[in-house]
């Protein structure tokens, strides 16, 4: 019987296991199928505070990963496919493996959205192609973007990316965006936006380097294809939620995400149950953001583990 086992070695994850392993819990880390989250994927963090020169994203979480072991932390690899509750203690299953822990920290957080065409995978992180303007805007500075998506989080990142790029083209596959009225209004009327409509991206063209030089779409209408040249594709069409193994258990919304108790951002119905990170906030999903939930969890797990004792 373990007192706390944590979900996930992203930011949220790992920054509970901090907490928990100085709080004297010896928390048991169990890592998914990308060990460290969404971050070791991005090639440069600019926004975390305490680096002002940056830092390598996969360097970022190894760091924090010691940081969590020198306080106790272990970790073991493990998938976990659903969680029972009895007598309130929370069973988690993970293949053949059982584990039995009085508090649990779920924060396994979300997988962006892909387009799934050639040339995205291989220029992901670092060579062009990203889900997350507020992060990696300022690399494109006086450059030409394109922002794939038609809802408010492809017009909010069209928006934040006119203060650094030289043009930013907005491409949907329909006529109209689905985006909030006010945010569409804004994002078509902008000087530094031009809008690629009926237009479905079918590959993402590198340069002799392998970095992005241009994306190819075709016109939902006739068929036609185009290159529209730039350095930067903004992927917005959505993240996925990492919370299946949940389904039934913990409560959601209609995507996926968990839904906390009112009042808590980090608290569930089940006592000693909690959920942070990128799985629960569809809202800001930041490294700094999913780190402060993972101490709000951490410390709601410390203070409810002191009650019964």
């Amino acid at each position: 019987m373990e007192d706390v086992i944590i979900l996930g070695t992203g930011c949220a994850g790992l920054t509970a296991a901090i907490y928990t392993g100085r709080a004297q819990l010896n928390p048991l880390v169990l890592e998914g199928a990308q060990p460290g989250g969404q971050l070791t994927t991005t090639s440069e963090v600019e926004n975390f505070p305490g680096f002002p020169e940056g830092i390598d994203g996969y360097m970022m979480m190894d760091n924090l990963r010691k940081q969590a072991a020198r306080f106790g932390a272990r970790y073991e690899h493990a998938k976990v496919d659903k969680i029972e509750i009895v007598d309130g203690v929370k069973k988690l299953y993970a293949g053949d493996k059982v584990f039995e822990a009085k508090a649990v920290i779920v924060a396994t957080g979300a997988r962006p959205r892909l387009l799934g065409i050639p040339g995205e995978q291989e220029m992901y992180g670092g060579k062009g192609v990203t889900t997350c303007a507020t992060c990696d805007g300022a690399f494109y500075r006086d450059m030409e973007v394109v922002v794939v998506g038609g809802g408010d989080s492809a017009a909010e990142e069209a928006l934040f990316l006119t203060r650094f790029c030289s043009k930013v083209t907005l491409i949907h596959r329909r006529d109209e965006l689905r985006a909030s009225q006010i945010m569409a209004d804004r994002a078509t009327s902008h000087e530094k936006i031009e809008m690629a409509w009926n237009s479905a991206p079918t590959e993402i063209l590198a340069d002799e380097k392998g970095f992005t030089r241009a994306i190819c779409v075709q016109d939902t209408l006739t068929g036609e294809t185009r290159e529209i040249p730039c350095k930067g594709v903004f992927i917005a069409i959505g993240h996925i939620p990492n919370t299946d193994f949940v389904d039934g258990l913990l409560e959601r919304d209609s995507d996926g995400y968990v839904v906390p108790m009112a009042g808590s951002q980090v608290k569930t119905q089940y006592e000693g149950f909690y959920a942070a990170g990128d799985c629960v906030d569809h809202v800001y999903r930041q490294a700094i953001t999913a780190a402060g939930m993972g101490c709000q969890a951490a410390i709601e797990a410390e203070r409810w583990l002191a009650e019964q004792a």
